[in-house]
């Protein structure tokens, strides 16, 4: 088996036809078939058929296609360890949810690459429910966020720091001087970050419960943008507890007491086993354990993306 036939195979299960897998690798259909036939014959296996509804893969096209993208993601990691090795730095490829990012991901960052002159940290926003596939086909080394609902076997998850959030309006909003209930939370403007856009998260079960409608729902691009606009007096905000701090102890914000809200949950790091990962994933997940580290995640709101070291490479995605 060659790369270039795994490729072609991955991108023929990924996007479900020869002629979508052969425009995204700008290759003849007539190539991406050569290379799947070539599989066919080295392996002893149909891999898939063409039905009306599409491909149906084998039992065996099924377990290529899963080796398939881990063998490349390996090789991948390994072109880039070379490269790292001949211009003598090292790269730390690290998944985070966007709460996660925004908030405590600058201070740990930014004091863990400071222990290391040689390591480039790349940081990347991602979905919980992502990070495994992340780091099983080795496109990132470390994931941090909320516990995944599943957690496979080859990976180790370890919670590291608690959070909360508050719900916070302007001092003057009617809210701050009641315990509203459900219905009056509903009738609000809900200023929110962009991890009320990620199903299955905190803030989207907190918006579930209530049954906020979505149209009372307004996401901003950043957390902050969308506390500015609560200071404002232009609606309610969820926040984490920590970041809001200053705001709160100069009364430019007030929380909103909601007993029955339930916003604690648990930030986690999560790699593959310590012979499958990167040392420096390693060393992260141990200190990110570390009271310094819960002192440099713990300092404010985080800064923005462009206060980041230049060793620090921050990419969003959708």
């Amino acid at each position: 088996m060659t790369p270039t036939q795994l490729r072609a195979f991955a991108a023929i299960v990924r996007l479900g036809s020869v002629k979508r897998a052969a425009a995204e690798l700008a290759v003849s259909e007539a190539a991406v078939s050569l290379h799947v036939g070539q599989l066919r014959r080295e392996l002893g296996d149909k891999l898939f058929s063409r039905t009306a509804a599409g491909l149906a893969f084998t039992p065996g096209g099924l377990r290529l296609a899963s080796r398939a993208t881990e063998l490349l993601g390996l090789q991948d990691r390994t072109i880039l360890e070379v490269s790292q090795a001949r211009n003598g730095r090292r790269l730390l490829r690290v998944a985070t949810s966007s709460m996660f990012a925004e908030h405590a991901a600058p201070g740990l960052i930014d004091l863990f690459t400071g222990r290391a002159a040689d390591l480039d940290v790349e940081l990347s926003v991602h979905r919980s429910a992502d990070f495994a596939q992340l780091l099983l086909t080795r496109t990132v080394d470390v994931a941090i966020g909320p516990r995944p609902a599943v957690v496979d076997e080859p990976m180790l998850c370890t919670p590291f720091l608690n959070y909360e959030l508050a719900l916070v309006a302007h001092p003057e909003h009617p809210l701050t001087r009641m315990r509203p209930g459900a219905g009056e939370l509903r009738e609000q403007t809900w200023l929110l970050g962009p991890s009320a856009a990620a199903e299955k998260g905190l803030v989207w079960s907190i918006l579930r419960r209530i049954e906020v409608p979505e149209d009372r729902q307004q996401i901003f691009q950043s957390h902050a943008a969308a506390l500015e606009e609560a200071k404002r007096g232009r609606g309610v905000a969820l926040v984490v507890s920590f970041a809001a701090a200053q705001e709160l102890a100069n009364h430019e914000l007030k929380k909103i007491v909601v007993p029955a809200l339930q916003a604690r949950e648990a930030w986690s790091i999560l790699t593959l086993a310590d012979r499958s990962a990167p040392a420096a994933a390693s060393e992260l997940r141990r200190f990110v354990m570390t009271p310094r580290a819960t002192q440099a995640m713990l300092r404010g709101s985080g800064v923005s993306v462009g206060r980041f070291r230049p060793s620090i490479h921050v990419t969003l995605w959708s």
